[in-house]
C-alpha cells in the first residue's frame, strides 16, 4: 500500500528523466532544421524568417522554385497537391544544382536535407522559366 501511495503522489524511485533527454533530442532537430531552411531561404535572397511563417513559406517555396505564387491553391487540392509538391521540389533542388534524389530528400526527410542545402556551399542558380 504505501509503494503504491507513493508512486500515485510521484514520489516513487522512478524516473522521467527518459522524456526529457526526447524532448531536449527532439528540438535540437527542430532548431537545425528552422536554421537549415532559414539559410536556404536566405541563399535564394528571400527573409530567412519566412520559414517560420507557415503559408508565407509554401509561397516562398514556390518563388524559390520558380513557379507562379497561384500554386498556392493547387496545395490545397487533395492528390493534386502531391504532384505539385513533387514537381515544386525538383525544381527547388535544380536551382541549387542538385538532382531528383535530393529533391525525394527535401520531401521526405526535409529535417536533414534543409540543413545540408543551407549549411552546404550550394548555390542558388534560378533557372529561366
Amino acid at each position: 500500500m504505501v509503494a503504491t501511495l507513493t508512486t500515485l503522489f510521484g514520489q516513487g524511485g522512478g524516473g522521467g528523466g527518459g522524456g526529457m533527454v526526447v524532448l531536449v533530442i527532439y528540438l535540437a532537430v527542430v532548431v537545425l532544421a528552422i536554421a537549415g531552411m532559414w539559410k536556404t531561404f536566405a541563399k535564394a535572397g528571400q527573409p530567412g524568417w519566412g520559414c517560420i511563417v507557415p503559408i508565407y513559406n509554401a509561397y516562398l517555396i514556390l518563388k524559390i522554385a520558380g513557379r507562379p505564387w497561384w500554386w498556392l491553391f493547387l496545395l490545397i487540392i487533395p492528390f493534386v497537391n502531391l504532384i505539385v509538391l513533387i514537381i515544386v521540389f525538383l525544381d527547388f533542388a535544380k536551382n541549387f544544382g542538385k538532382g531528383v534524389g535530393f529533391a525525394l530528400g527535401l520531401i521526405f526527410l526535409g529535417f536533414i536535407f534543409y540543413p545540408v542545402l543551407g549549411f552546404s556551399d550550394a548555390q542558388y542558380q534560378p533557372q529561366g522559366r
